[in-house]
C-alpha cells in the first residue's frame, strides 16, 4: 500500500477534489463530481490507521473516541495543500480529504461577474458566499481576501477551521486564526476581533446562533465582514440566519440583517462537456427593495425582485445555467439537474433552437 503522502500527489495528478478512506471499500477519488476507485484493494482498519497514525495524537484521538470528528489541514510543498475531516464509524475510522489550489487564485480566473469582483470594493456591512460542500465558495472567499490585501491598506484578520489557503502580506496585514490551535472557537474569536483593530474580518463558516450574530454586528459596526454558509440559495440563506435566532429576536434580526446585508453569492460547480467544472452563481444585491423585503419578513418574493434587479448586478441562479447551455458549455442534463426550479427550466430548454 502506498503511503499518504503519495495518494495526496495522486489526488492532484489526477485532478480529483476529493479522497474517501473507508474500512471495506477501496480508496475513492472525486473526479469531475463522480466518487472513482484509485484501485481495486479494500481497506482494512490497520491499513487506514497506519495511514494516518502521523496525523492523530492522543488528544485527537481522544476527540475521536467521543464521538467527535476532527478539522486539519496537510501541505506538500510544491504540490498542494489539503483539508483533512476524520470520523468514526462503525468504531473505525474515516477521512475525507479536500484538494486545495497551493495559491490562492486570481479573482479574476474564476469565471466570476464585475458584479460579485467590486463588491471587495465596500468597506463595511457584511457578503456572504453560500453553497454546499464542494461548491467553491472557500475558493471566492479566499479570492476576495486576497484581493482586498492587494488593493487595500487594511488590518484583516480571517477565521478558520482549519486554514485552508496561506496569505501573503501585501498592501494588507493578513493574520489568520485556525480554531482549535490559535483560538477556542469560531464565536470567542468574533468577539475578541473587535479588539484587535480589523478592517476586514473573514469568517470561514458560519456555523452557530453566536458566530451569526457577531458577525451581524461586527458588520454593523462600520467593518467588512465575509462569511460562507451551508446554503443553496439567496432566499434560504437568509431564512437560515433569521431562523436560527429565537423567535423573540427574528424581527430585530432581520431588520438588522436588512441593514448590514451587502450581498448574497450562492454557487455551484457544474460538471461541463470538457470533463471539468463550471460555476453556476446566484447573486443578490441588497438594494432598498431587497431590504424592505427582508425587514417585512417577505423572503417568499426575493426570487420575483432578483429577476428584474438585472441593472443592478443581480443573477438568477436558473439564469446562469440556461446561458452556460445556450453556450455549450453544459448538457440539457446537466442544466436540468443543478437547476432550482427544474418544471420551469424544462420548459424554457425546450424553446431553444440551438
Amino acid at each position: 500500500m502506498t503511503n499518504l503522502n503519495d495518494m495526496l500527489k495522486n489526488m492532484v495528478k489526477e485532478n480529483a477534489s476529493d479522497m474517501h478512506l473507508t474500512v471495506g471499500s477501496p480508496i475513492k477519488m472525486r473526479v469531475n463530481g463522480e466518487l472513482k476507485s484509485y484501485d481495486e484493494k479494500k481497506l482494512t482498519p490497520q491499513i487506514i490507521s497506519n495511514l494516518l497514525k502521523e496525523y492523530i495524537n492522543d488528544k485527537k484521538l481522544e476527540l475521536l473516541n467521543t464521538g467527535k470528528d476532527i478539522d486539519f489541514s496537510i501541505g506538500i510543498s510544491g504540490i498542494s495543500r489539503f483539508r483533512v475531516n476524520i470520523f468514526k464509524q462503525r468504531s473505525n475510522l474515516v477521512a475525507t480529504f479536500r484538494r486545495l489550489p497551493h495559491n490562492v487564485p486570481d479573482i479574476q480566473t474564476l469565471g466570476l461577474p464585475e458584479t460579485v469582483i467590486n463588491l471587495t470594493q465596500n468597506k463595511k456591512g457584511l457578503i456572504l458566499i453560500t453553497g454546499g460542500t464542494g461548491s467553491g465558495k472557500s475558493t471566492t472567499l479566499a479570492s476576495m481576501v486576497q484581493k482586498i490585501s492587494q488593493d487595500k491598506n487594511s488590518h484583516i484578520i480571517t477565521i478558520e477551521d482549519p486554514i485552508e489557503y496561506l496569505y501573503d502580506h501585501s498592501k494588507s496585514i493578513v493574520n489568520q486564526r485556525e480554531v482549535g490551535s490559535d483560538t477556542f472557537n469560531f464565536a470567542s474569536a468574533l468577539r475578541s476581533c473587535l479588539r484587535q483593530d480589523p478592517d476586514v474580518v473573514a469568517i470561514g463558516e458560519l456555523r452557530d446562533v453566536e458566530s451569526m450574530s457577531a458577525a451581524i454586528t461586527i458588520a454593523e459596526t462600520g467593518h467588512l465582514v465575509l462569511g460562507t454558509l451551508h446554503t443553496n440559495n439567496a432566499s434560504g440563506t437568509i431564512t437560515r440566519l433569521v431562523d436560527a435566532f429565537p423567535p423573540e429576536k427574528q424581527d430585530i434580526i432581520r431588520t438588522n440583517l436588512s441593514m448590514s446585508l451587502i450581498a448574497i453569492v450562492s454557487q455551484q460547480l457544474v460538471p461541463n462537456k470538457n470533463n471539468e467544472r463550471s460555476l453556476a452563481l446566484e447573486v443578490l444585491i441588497n438594494t432598498p427593495s431587497i431590504k424592505a423585503l427582508i425587514r417585512e419578513n417577505n423572503i417568499h418574493q426575493i426570487d420575483n425582485y432578483i429577476l428584474s434587479g438585472q441593472k443592478d448586478g443581480m443573477v438568477r441562479m436558473d439564469d446562469c445555467l440556461l446561458a452556460l447551455y445556450n453556450d455549450g458549455i453544459i448538457s440539457k442534463q446537466k442544466a436540468l439537474s443543478f437547476s432550482f426550479n427544474p418544471n420551469e427550466m424544462e420548459k424554457r430548454l425546450n424553446s431553444q433552437t440551438i
